[in-house]
């Protein structure tokens, strides 16, 4: 039964305070009694006097959530799976990344605990991220257990997602204290929402949104913002209708700068920045004002006066906001990031499993920890028996807390950004990549579930590239090569034809290797000749050279060409030596691209 939100339970909510509660060292421990939040009417309603306590009484905010600039770390940004149903073309290969093994992703058990410890250290924003998490299947229990955290401080609840499958499981998770949804939707074409995403799901994306609008509507009262991440030749052109969605729609569109991460092909002339993009709404709605910013907003918001939503930009590029940053991120691999743009990590996951035996701790190892604690507390514990998580907090927080003193005063500019290694974004909540253990290979060719398919190269520039590929024919004897010298071979000049082979076969590469893309050839060489007397008396040299200024390599061009002639001389041949033999058919340079040369030693 969907619930009426008509009536909301939280309708006429009474202000939730809380007073840090600081137990002695003595007692550390994830499952100690943290004190229930005083429940009091609102500040107006409230005597004087109860007032005046609460000041008094309050403790200063959590020293380890606090840096060296003295910015206090109250929001907290949780991955919750690496995977997601969506490979945005500045997210994530359309292939997909590796994925980490099951075993070294935090379970639900550890993300509750870890969310305890940072809501009972002053955290009172929590947003759960991915990959997208609306794939893992336990998200609406794992709400309900973080949004139990409420009475011990927490304030709101929210989620990031593309939208794709929300509006299944909406409803569920606004009675699990669903607060925010960030909904990432990069256009409003669907054509183009195919090409941005690589799949279908614009029609299931729209019915997310319209179900969020009909909860608020009805009272829900969901903060409500959508992410478009603006590509210069790809959506720029859609920064008017978003503009527009807001005229009637009371929601928070929001710019937000192209942003590079490991694997997303970012380059400059790709970005729009703030300014220009304020330009751009300018022409269309000259009247757009700018609106106050609260102290630790990450845009900077606008309206078009008259309009029920507002605009905003995400300009981490031009003008970063990490003076008021308050934001810390733990992937879904249990690491704790201080800065999106940062490389440095320290796991928060194999500490949490030290009294687990360094084991994931699930249902039943947390109930089993829980009454080793317990035991431990009324003095009933062996002596030589590990003790629960409890004793682990402490370490937990100096950890953290050095982590957070650490924090740069800001990330890097744009020129350092573009060469920083980083993890891509879709593994902002996943698996690092170590500099220390290079990714595995994998065939791009391949996609996870090995299905074959056609690589992208739609994001990379243009470069000049250049292959050389060679091969030999070898004859069971001297007498055809001496023919070929001769001009004698009846089907007649052998060397010329399958240098004229060669090269026709290398414009026609796309035609017979399945995946290879069509690309604009610069030049085609192609050199067939009999080794030198002195090597060899029965052997024929094929070396094929294809060049192009083009965005994929060309040593499938090579390669052809250099097969196609030598299958020529076979042909031509084959009427006097039955014996031939074709070999060492291999790449033997490249150079341009990414990886830039290689030559065979």
């Amino acid at each position: 039964m969907k619930p009426k939100y008509g009536t909301l339970p939280w309708s006429g909510m009474m202000r939730i305070r809380k007073i840090p509660t600081y137990l002695p060292k003595s007692e550390p421990g994830l499952f100690r009694k943290v004190r229930q939040a005083q429940v009091t009417p609102s500040s107006q309603h409230q005597p004087l006097t109860t007032r005046r306590r609460l000041i008094k009484d309050a403790k200063p905010f959590s020293d380890f959530l606090i840096d060296t600039f003295h910015r206090q770390h109250d929001y907290l940004r949780i991955s919750v799976t690496e995977r997601c149903n969506l490979r945005c073309l500045y997210c994530m290969p359309e292939e997909g990344v590796p994925l980490s093994p099951t075993k070294e992703l935090l379970t639900t058990p550890e993300i509750v605990l870890l969310s305890s410890v940072f809501v009972s250290q002053g955290v009172t924003k929590i947003r759960l991220t991915g990959g997208e998490p609306t794939v893992r299947r336990d998200i609406v229990p794992l709400m309900h257990q973080i949004g139990a955290l409420r009475p011990h401080g927490l304030r709101e609840l929210c989620l990031t997602t593309n939208g794709l499958s929300l509006h299944r499981k909406l409803d569920s998770m606004v009675e699990a204290g669903l607060t925010g949804i960030n909904l990432s939707l990069d256009t409003l074409d669907p054509h183009m929402f195919q090409i941005m995403t690589r799949r279908n799901g614009f029609d299931a994306v729209k019915k997310s949104i319209d179900r969020i609008f009909a909860l608020n509507k009805a009272g829900a009262g969901i903060k409500f913002k959508i992410n478009c991440v603006v590509m210069r030749g790809r959506n720029n052109a859609e920064i008017g209708p978003f503009v527009e969605m807001t005229r009637d729609k009371d929601v928070e569109v929001r710019f937000i700068e192209y942003m590079p991460f490991d694997g997303n092909k970012w380059n400059k002339g790709k970005m729009l920045g703030y300014a220009e993009m304020l330009d751009v709404i300018r022409e269309t709605y000259p009247t757009l004002a700018k609106v106050e910013d609260h102290k630790n907003d990450t845009s900077k918001t606008w309206h078009v006066p008259g309009f029920a939503g507002k605009i905003g930009f995400i300009t981490s590029m031009t003008h970063n906001f990490c003076g008021t940053c308050n934001r810390l991120r733990i992937t879904s691999d249990g690491n704790l990031k201080v800065c999106l743009f940062g490389n440095t990590e320290v796991s928060l996951r194999d500490i949490l499993r030290k009294s687990n035996g360094g084991e994931p701790i699930d249902e039943a190892a947390l109930e089993a920890m829980k009454q080793i604690e317990m035991d431990r507390r009324q003095g009933l514990a062996d002596a030589g028996k590990p003790l629960g998580t409890a004793l682990n907090e402490a370490e937990l927080l100096d950890v953290i807390g050095m982590a957070v003193k650490r924090k740069k005063e800001k990330h890097a500019g744009i020129g350092e950004l573009e060469h920083m290694k980083n993890r891509p974004m879709i593994l902002i909540g996943g698996k690092a990549n170590k500099t220390e253990e290079p990714p595995k290979p994998f065939l791009t060719h391949i996609s996870p579930t090995g299905s074959a398919h056609m690589v992208s190269i739609a994001a990379k520039s243009p470069t000049a590239r250049i292959a050389k590929a060679a091969c030999t024919i070898t004859f069971s004897s001297p007498s055809p090569i001496n023919l070929i010298r001769a001009s004698q071979m009846k089907k007649g000049d052998v060397l010329g034809t399958a240098r004229i082979a060669g090269i026709m076969a290398a414009k026609r590469t796309p035609d017979i290797i399945p995946l290879c893309h069509p690309i604009l050839l610069s030049h085609i060489g192609v050199e067939v000749e009999p080794a030198s007397e002195a090597d060899d008396e029965t052997v024929i040299c094929v070396e094929a050279t294809v060049e192009c200024e083009g965005k994929t390599g060309v040593e499938m061009e090579a390669l052809t060409a250099a097969g196609a002639a030598a299958m020529t001389v076979y042909d031509m041949c084959k009427a006097v030596d039955k014996g031939m033999v074709i070999g060492g058919l291999r790449v033997v340079l490249k150079d341009g691209g990414k990886s830039g040369r290689w030559e065979m030693p």
